[in-house]
């Protein structure tokens, strides 16, 4: 043993080390470097179900079966009818890095699923791997242990089946990670719905429980991923250039993130980019503890995008993330702007015919007698002082349907909803949240008033905080806030909103951080969303709050021109359409 003394005034320190204990570097042999392979791409059985069936997909398949036994543990089985392999193939396909998908070489120009020809060897060093092949153009079938690597012929017809068998035999610490079988089949589950999702036009049949047919439309692909409570609640977004494929609708949300899925040139992805474009668009609608559900499509140049970034192939980078979230972000946000008047079937839109709108102001409270107090038992209140029973005693005919979107006011529930009927049937309001909504984009229409700073308020940050400040600097101005760098380790405001007032310091710290984990920042703009919000929330028609015929008529003319008038800023729904064959229903009528 050797001694190192080293005196730092009041202490000394001791290093003690084994000279002849020295660790030399030597090569790893081929089964050892498989198996950290492995690691890396087959986490667990999900992501050998991946693996393969991106291999079948980039094999010109259009069929595929997955069987599975036991969680992907015992037994994972996948069949495909695509081109299958020649005896050269077979033979070389479980080496290292050996691949048909990079017939060039060129990294940057990557148009399949696979390319790193890591995923069959690393699969066969934990597990024992038998592949049956046949190209349509031999004699016969032939098959390969991965085991003993002999090759013999076989019966197999056409196309390529892959067994793995006992997986993780070969490492046996590896299956104490493993969850439950029902775990790791829900993790299957959800792998091939991803697939089936980014391949429409490829049927998939798992356990013979999961059926994707092909050839369907991609609604009903979506339908059969998500559940059937999505039909008729996604908005189909087209036209739009390089993004295509549908969002939900805001009052369509799940509690997690379970049914986001994101392609980028045809691959499953997990990014942040997108994730948070897709989160800042749903932000005047949808409260931040829930999440939209979508299948979107992004098709950019191969070179625009790198998608060699991790060994399971779902992050990729993208050349101008910026201009990608900005494309992300303007387009669902056109989408879910539509006002009512726009989504509404085409007989009840709007005509010439119909008089001017009068625009709602908020009411003031009513004073003296106006109106009638409602009696015991009499459950509407008509804005004209009358019950349904007034109506009726004094032969008054209550309006009939009316072709306009929302209809013509008749009365109000509880002070909170405005009921109306059109030619759909009967339409009830949340008065609040018809106002609340038309408050808040008004709010939003008006343009941000600048404050010029005499002196301008400096900002102690780290150098890279700085740095990741000045990247989002331009989305900073459009929100009003003007910053610029101010030494090495600060930063100054010389602009800000002249409405809002926040603690500088900490919200510039939080948009730094926010940069630096995902390479954008939200947070100016969610205070600022919130301070509406809450501003439009305080000075709307509230709940209990009395309206007459004509203040609910110009209401509902105001929620019908509006912008995401579907729902409030809370994403809480603003109208219900109850149609006559649902009213006939409810008292049993035929």
């Amino acid at each position: 043993m050797a001694e190192l003394k080293i005196e730092t005034g009041a202490f000394i320190i001791n290093f003690q080390f084994d000279k002849i204990n020295k660790m030399s570097v030597r090569v790893l042999p081929d089964d050892l470097i498989n198996q950290i392979a492995a690691g890396e791409v087959v986490e667990r059985p999900a992501s050998v179900v991946k693996e393969l069936i991106e291999n079948a997909l980039d094999a010109g398949a259009d069929q595929i079966v997955i069987d599975v036994a036991d969680g992907g543990r015992t037994l994972i089985n996948i069949i495909d009818n695509g081109r299958g392999m020649s005896r050269e193939d077979l033979e070389r396909c479980i080496l290292r890095h050996a691949t048909s998908k990079l017939p060039d070489g060129d990294l940057l120009n990557i148009s399949t699923m696979g390319f790193r020809g890591e995923a069959l060897p690393s699969i066969a060093s934990v597990s024992d791997m038998t592949i049956d092949t046949r190209r349509g153009t031999d004699a016969s079938g032939i098959s390969l242990d991965c085991s003993t690597l002999d090759i013999k012929p076989s019966s197999w017809e056409s196309g390529t089946r892959v067994r793995v068998r006992n997986l993780f035999s070969k490492t046996p610490a590896r299956l104490k990670f493993l969850r439950s079988d029902r775990a790791e089949m829900m993790s299957i589950v959800e792998a091939v719905k991803r697939l089936a999702l980014a391949r429409p036009d490829v049927g998939f049949i798992l356990n013979n429980r999961w059926r994707f047919p092909k050839g369907r439309p991609l609604e009903e692909r979506i339908i059969a991923v998500m559940g059937d409570d999505v039909r008729g609640r996604m908005i189909e977004i087209k036209n739009s250039g390089a993004l295509s494929g549908f969002v939900s609708k805001p009052t369509l949300r799940r509690a997690g993130s379970i049914d986001q899925y994101l392609f980028v040139n045809g691959r499953p992805v997990k990014d942040r980019v997108l994730v948070g474009a897709l989160r800042a668009a749903y932000m005047d609608v949808m409260s931040v503890r829930e999440f939209p559900l979508c299948a979107l499509y992004l098709e950019l140049p191969a070179r625009e995008v790198d998608v060699n970034v991790s060994p399971a192939k779902t992050e990729v980078h993208f050349l101008e993330p910026a201009r990608i979230r900005a494309l992300v972000i303007k387009t669902l946000r056109e989408a879910l702007a539509m006002p009512l008047t726009n989504v509404i079937p085409e007989s009840l839109a709007p005509s010439d015919s119909f008089p001017a709108k009068q625009s709602f102001a908020m009411p003031m409270p009513f004073q003296g007698g106006a109106h009638r107090v409602r009696e015991p038992g009499r459950n509407f209140d008509f804005a004209n002082g009358m019950s349904v029973g007034d109506a009726l005693d004094t032969g008054c005919r209550i309006p009939g349907a009316d072709p306009r979107p929302l209809g013509r006011a008749v009365g109000q529930i509880g002070n909170k909803y405005i009921v109306a009927e059109n030619e759909a049937g009967l339409v009830i309001v949340d008065q609040h949240a018809a106002h609340e909504r038309i408050t808040y984009e008004r709010l939003r229409a008006r343009k941000i008033n600048r404050q010029p700073l005499l002196v301008p308020l400096v900002v102690k940050l780290k150098p890279e905080e700085v740095s990741a400040v000045r990247e989002v600097a331009a989305e900073l101005s459009e929100c009003g806030l003007k910053v610029e760098e101010f030494g090495a380790d600060a930063v100054a405001i010389y602009e800000k909103p002249s409405d809002w007032d926040f603690d500088w310091a900490a919200l510039l710290r939080d948009i730094a951080s926010e940069v630096r984990a995902s390479g954008h920042s939200s947070k100016l703009s969610e205070k600022i969303h919130l301070k509406l919000a809450n501003y439009a929330c305080h000075r709307s028609v509230r709940a209990g709050q009395r309206l007459d015929l004509v203040q609910m008529d110009a209401l509902l003319r105001d929620i019908e021109s509006t912008e995401r008038a579907g729902q409030c800023n809370h994403g809480r729904p603003v109208y219900k359409v109850i149609p006559p064959a649902e009213l006939d229903g409810w008292f049993e009528r035929t």
